[in-house]
């Protein structure tokens, strides 16, 4: 799963399949606007980063309950344990870049207004 979710920045990219054998040429891949990408959009900005700050919590405490149950004896899945660790530390680390861009991004604004 995507760290990002239910965004998909490729929602307007479609591949035919191979039907052919493995001498068949390559898929045609076609990109297409991705549906509301024109025009206003349907929600706003803040409830896009609500909704990925949502998600990387979710992925840290889905991590946590996976881990407790390692350590308590209830599994004996410690690969789920450490990949869900991981999945839940590149989150983190993904959403701490976004912002760090944002406000790079704001405090350039600032600057050329001056």
């Amino acid at each position: 799963m995507s760290p990002l979710g239910s965004i998909t920045p490729m929602s307007g990219l479609t591949i035919s399949p191979r039907v052919d054998g493995p001498d068949a040429p390559l898929p045609k891949i076609a990109l297409a606007p991705a549906p509301g990408a024109v025009g206003a959009p349907t929600e706003g900005f803040s409830k896009m980063l609500d909704g990925l700050v949502g998600l990387v919590d979710a992925k840290q405490q889905a991590s946590q309950a996976i881990t407790q149950k390692v350590l308590l004896g209830d599994s004996d899945q410690l690969h789920q344990s450490v990949i869900a660790m991981q999945e839940a530390s590149v989150a983190l680390s993904l959403m701490v870049e976004v912002r760090n861009k944002l406000v790079d991004s704001y405090q350039e604004l600032m600057r050329m207004q001056a």
